[in-house]
């Protein structure tokens, strides 16, 4: 195999939840899903598709009606000025992270330098890294248990060099996210450098600060139809639809058409019948996202104080996203984020996701952080996942 496959880390959060797989006294926070299941309204639409004997090809770029809808939702969100996105900019994908190798794919070669900015979800570094690219990391710094950017050190780091910058916000795992002015700055250098934005925002309406549109800022949001950009975006969190697989790319319009090329190669098409469900999903939003954002937000305030409480524990209530990202201050006492995670699962019953995980320089900065993904229907299961937590630092 090749060496850049034959390099990639094993997954830790997957090694975390191996631990804890077929015990039922566990509480299982590892993952970066809801347990609450796709509405009904949705799974129907799939249902009635099959059943109407939609279960051929469909075109690359996805259904057309499904591209229009995406373009008006997607134009809904916009802030006032901003460039309206033509359904001629929209590829349906099989998934969010099928996009964002779609688009790596797309624009890095082997030896090519990509800045990724972490802690952030290792796939986000993983695939370019699978294309042989040299990926370097900027780091967010933390103060207080929240995550800031330091501007002129990622500036400083994006060169005429960098082929590709890969932005994830709102952050999967700390919630951080980037302003309207740090956007607009961003885009501006990498036109003069000439690097390509990679942008991730599949969680731009899991966002808890109150905006006219209900949604995080978005790179769409300020940037020209031609700029050097591809936005990423999923059905997963916003529509409660993590196991279907559907997500899109914004690209620019001289892209799409090649684009088309390259999912035929590596999925031909996403299913019909879970393009149908998609559909349906994006002409109800209403049903469906304002709910999830509201309970999220609900469990974030439920889950953050009693984390705040404990002595020893660093955390500040995320902006957007479904996470708490903790730090425990006392990290030689209990060793690394990996061993802490197993530890947990192993003594304490309760599985969350090692912070080490997010981080391409896991130096003494990386550890003693945990991931805790707070989406859940239950409340009551933030609350005893706390309680689990205070008597194991008892110990």
């Amino acid at each position: 195999m090749r060496q850049a496959v034959l390099n990639l880390e094993e997954s830790m959060i997957r090694q975390v939840a191996n631990a804890g797989m077929g015990r039922s006294d566990v509480l299982k926070f590892w993952f970066g899903e809801s347990d609450e299941v796709t509405p009904q309204f949705i799974r129907d639409a799939a249902i009635a598709s099959v059943q109407q004997g939609e279960t051929f090809y469909a075109h690359n770029l996805g259904l057309p009606e499904l591209r229009d809808a995406i373009t008006a939702y997607t134009n809904g969100l916009r802030v006032s000025g901003a460039a309206k996105i033509g359904a001629e900019r929209i590829a349906v994908t099989a998934g969010g992270v099928n996009a964002l190798m779609l688009a790596v794919q797309a624009l890095v070669n082997s030896g090519d330098e990509v800045v990724v900015v972490t802690p952030v979800w290792p796939n986000l570094t993983a695939q370019p890294a699978i294309m042989g690219a040299v990926v370097r990391s900027v780091s967010l710094k933390p103060t207080a248990g929240a995550w800031q950017l330091d501007m002129a050190e990622l500036l400083n780091a994006v060169t005429p060099q960098t082929r590709l910058l890969v932005l994830n916000a709102p952050n999967n795992p700390t919630g951080w996210t980037l302003s309207r002015a740090e956007q607009q700055t961003l885009l501006a250098h990498c036109r003069k450098t000439g690097t390509w934005i990679l942008a991730d925002e599949v969680y731009e309406r899991l966002y808890f600060d109150a905006t006219p549109n209900g949604c995080a800022p978005s790179f769409l949001d300020v940037a020209e139809p031609d700029d050097q950009l591809i936005v990423v975006n999923s059905f997963s969190k916003s529509f409660l639809m993590t196991g279907w697989r559907l997500g899109w790319l914004v690209m620019p319009p001289a892209m799409t058409e090649q684009m088309g090329k390259l999912i035929e190669f590596n999925t031909s098409c996403s299913p019909v019948f879970i393009q149908r469900a998609g559909l349906v999903a994006i002409e109800r939003t209403l049903e469906v996202t304002p709910q999830v954002v509201a309970h999220l937000k609900t469990c974030r305030d439920t889950l953050v104080p009693l984390l705040q409480a404990m002595p020893g524990v660093q955390v500040a209530p995320a902006k957007g996203g479904m996470y708490a990202f903790f730090r425990l201050s006392d990290q030689a006492r209990f060793g690394d984020s990996l061993s802490v995670a197993k530890r947990l699962v192993l003594e304490a019953g309760l599985g969350l996701a090692p912070g080490n995980a997010f981080m391409v320089n896991a130096g003494a900065d990386a550890q003693g952080w945990l991931r805790w993904c707070f989406a859940s229907q239950d409340l009551n299961r933030l609350r005893l996942g706390a309680q689990r937590l205070e008597h194991w630092l008892g110990l």
